[in-house]
């Protein structure tokens, strides 16, 4: 379906080569205050053309908002918004009448539907991203006002090249297979205060300059070979509050899951400690509960990676999300048409040679609307509760102890 979300719907819509793209925001709160200023600041991140390393394709991304909202003050009804496609190219694509482009969804969509966009990948696009962007500054604005709630990525490896993460492990004994590398001091400031000025200083937006540069020239490499690579990208959620998710099966890293995993080209999703965490026993990867400063109940470590039993528990949400490489290259591959005949195919659209720097306004979109859509129905049950007597007859065991 190209709905997501269930108490904030956002339905996209067009192809990569058709006249506009766009979507229908249903569910956000009236009286928020919104400008296409508010939108197209994410919309200029995700754009392509803004370096060397990505596409040259040159779109405005220009977002039109056609309903929804009047002075400037949204009014509780769909919301509905638009992006011109400008600058197309479907000749750049009349190979794809005879070959299926390996790895793309060419043959796939042809399967399915029996029927497909003439060029460009139509809705398997990442053209459709931005539509998605745009839906999710709209949440990410709320969230920002309402609740002081932060989203911030950035890209954390390309190809083999990563970002420092780990501490160096403490342990001598290479066969002590219960050794722990926990997150390094300066990768949890990072997690704690990385802002989007930070990541957007270079144009792989990773905020590591040494590492930086190194992807810069893997990235570089590949686009000179007409080749692609691939990467993964992280993203830190902070000032959230608990009780977000729905057991059993829309946790919120379930949610969070499906969102990443619905944008184009993604390959993985990790939350907390992730795999990591698959590799050492619970005594070392349990995280112990400690009495903050404040008098609240927090994580030692947040190995979690601030959800527990699929519900937030006050720690930041950080996950990380894998980025095959982009299946269109330039580079003559050998492949068969969609009859089974041999043949070689050298696509001459144009084309990302890493998307990972352009994916962190997708990223962070997708994770808006999740927390956006969790928060929304959290707070209607919570109102709903507000409205009934209060008990006073359930024993101890089943409440909240007052703070000390």
């Amino acid at each position: 379906m190209s709905t997501f979300g269930t108490a904030f719907r956002v339905t996209t819509f067009g192809e990569s080569h058709c006249a506009s793209i766009g979507a229908i925001i249903d569910g956000c709160p009236p009286g928020l205050q919104l400008s296409p200023a508010d939108i197209q600041v994410q919309l200029n991140r995700r754009r392509p053309g803004q370096s060397d390393l990505t596409t040259p394709r040159n779109e405005k991304d220009a977002v039109l908002l056609q309903s929804g909202l009047e002075h400037g003050v949204t009014l509780g009804t769909p919301i509905g918004l638009l992006i011109r496609n400008e600058d197309q190219r479907p000749h750049d694509y009349s190979e794809t009448d005879l070959y299926p482009r390996p790895s793309h969804a060419d043959f796939t969509y042809l399967e399915k539907y029996g029927v497909k966009a003439s060029s460009g990948g139509g809705r398997s696009s990442a053209r459709e991203t931005a539509a998605r962007v745009a839906a999710g500054a709209i949440a990410e604005r709320y969230l920002k006002l309402a609740h002081g709630i932060e989203i911030i990525a950035f890209v954390s490896s390309v190809g083999k090249i990563h970002i420092p993460v780990a501490a160096v492990s403490s342990s001598e004994d290479d066969e002590n297979d219960d050794a722990v590398e926990p997150l390094s001091d300066e990768f949890r400031k990072l997690l704690a205060s990385i802002s989007r000025e930070e990541v957007d200083k270079h144009p792989t937006r990773c905020p590591h300059f040494e590492t930086a540069e190194r992807m810069k020239k893997r990235i570089v490499r590949a686009k000179e070979a007409l080749d692609s690579i691939g990467g993964t990208v992280t993203c830190v959620i902070r000032n959230l509050p608990s009780g977000l998710g729905e057991p059993v099966f829309d946790k919120f890293e379930a949610k969070l899951a499906h969102a990443m995993l619905s944008i184009p080209a993604t390959k993985g999703f990790e939350i907390g400690s992730g795999f990591r965490g698959a590799e050492v026993p619970g005594s070392k990867h349990n995280d112990a509960f400690v009495r903050r400063a404040d008098g609240s109940l927090g994580t030692e470590t947040n190995w979690s990676g601030g959800v527990q039993g699929g519900i937030t528990n006050r720690e930041d949400v950080y996950f990380r999300v894998g980025f095959k490489p982009p299946a269109t290259i330039s580079q003559a591959q050998a492949t068969a048409q969609y009859d089974g005949t041999p043949g070689s195919l050298a696509a001459r659209g144009r084309h990302d040679p890493c998307v990972v720097p352009r994916a962190i306004p997708i990223v962070e979109a997708m994770a808006s609307m999740v927390v956006m859509d969790l928060l929304l129905i959290q707070k209607s049950r919570q109102a709903a509760a507000s409205l009934l007597p209060p008990i006073t007859t359930l024993p101890a065991t089943m409440v909240m102890p007052p703070k000390v």
